[in-house]
């Protein structure tokens, strides 16, 4: 390719790349065109395929990209000083740019347009009106009924392992996305040890997905009867609910459609959450009401949390993540995994937690 070919194709490649990052896309063509028309059979082929491979996908083409922008950077600086130019910096810089380019164009078509599809409020009947506190309170208290009813069957039952081999976690995924979507349900994945272990446990994260590879990344010190949850998230984030308060919406609706241990993985999730949301005295309240033994599984969850954490990584890590949030058109950032209670205390619900789909929905 001669040089003002490939320069022509470079201009081409960034200039996409910064339009698609800023171009208003209507969430409904976005909705048809991509989350529920292209990505939903991508992601049955990639995750299906990563699923084989017993390694992170993520730790590999980590470990590839810095090696080439090492090779990169040095070969430029060996030219440097052979001409004694800065020409060779330039290109350097050049390719480094372009090659960030195709891979932000590639996080858009693989997974990452997800974030502009239509909201989960387009999907399901909501009452309308702010929130009120004490719905969010009456949430609690059923929340602690449940973890109380709960513990000693879910104890009893146990946990598999791997989430991937739990059948009932399975069935539950596949019933909260058709409850949601008339799309072919997404492929669930397996959790995968990475070599960010160590950073899952110093900034206190449960897990993330691989969105080049389609795969589930989870910290190594989860505790049993959190994997349930935590894999339920990630699954729904697989299957384009790229909005944390959605994924964690469908990660609540999967493991109440599932087993009753991977309901009290459910349960414990949300206990948190109304927690962090409730004042100190309706907090109060909701702790007295908890049994001994879903009391000693939320003291063992702080616990974890709390050993080899690192607070100054955690605070960076956490701010990190909200601008990432924001850039990707999640207004509230990090705030977003809270909202999970705004939907759920919103959502109309039929018996068996199936939510009412907006009959106007897209599928």
């Amino acid at each position: 390719m001669t040089h003002w070919r490939r320069a022509v194709v470079e201009i081409v490649v960034i200039g996409l790349a910064a339009v698609m990052a800023w171009i208003p896309l209507r969430p409904d063509v976005v909705e048809t065109w991509f989350s529920t028309g292209l990505y939903p059979p991508l992601q049955q082929i990639v995750t299906s395929l990563s699923n084989v491979v017993p390694v992170a996908l993520l730790d590999v083409l980590c470990v590839a990209a810095i090696a080439g922008v090492l090779w990169i950077l040095t070969r430029a600086v060996v030219e440097v000083r052979r001409v004694r130019r800065v020409g060779p910096v330039i290109n350097a810089l050049r390719v480094l740019v372009t090659s960030a380019a195709v891979v932000y164009l590639v996080f858009l078509l693989l997974w990452g347009l997800n974030y502009r599809r239509l909201p989960m409020s387009e999907r399901v009947e909501l009452t309308t009106g702010a929130v009120d506190p004490a719905a969010v309170e009456k949430l609690g208290v059923e929340t602690v009924e449940q973890l109380n009813a709960l513990h000693a069957e879910a104890h009893r039952d146990g946990w598999i392992s791997s989430p991937l081999e739990d059948e009932a976690l399975r069935r539950g995924f596949v019933s909260a996305q058709v409850a949601l979507s008339d799309v072919q349900p997404a492929a669930p994945g397996r959790l995968k040890r990475t070599m960010f272990g160590p950073y899952f446990r110093w900034t206190g994260v449960d897990g993330m997905i691989n969105p080049f590879g389609l795969e589930v990344l989870s910290n190594p010190d989860l505790l049993p009867f959190e994997r349930p949850f935590v894999a339920a998230h990630e699954w729904s984030h697989l299957a384009g609910y790229a909005d944390e308060s959605e994924a964690n919406f469908v990660g609540f609706l999967t493991c109440m459609k599932g087993s009753v241990a991977t309901q009290y993985s459910g349960w414990l999730f949300l206990y948190w959450q109304v927690s962090s949301e409730v004042d100190a005295e309706a907090r109060g309240r909701l702790s007295k009401s908890l049994a001994e033994g879903p009391r000693r599984d939320l003291q063992a969850i702080a616990t974890r949390l709390r050993t080899g954490e690192l607070p100054w990584l955690r605070t960076v890590g956490w701010q990190v993540y909200d601008e990432y949030l924001k850039a990707n058109r999640v207004e509230e950032g990090i705030r977003s995994y809270g909202a999970v209670l705004t939907l759920i205390v919103k959502a109309r619900f039929e018996p068996d937690w199936t939510p009412v789909r907006r009959t106007q929905a897209k599928p």
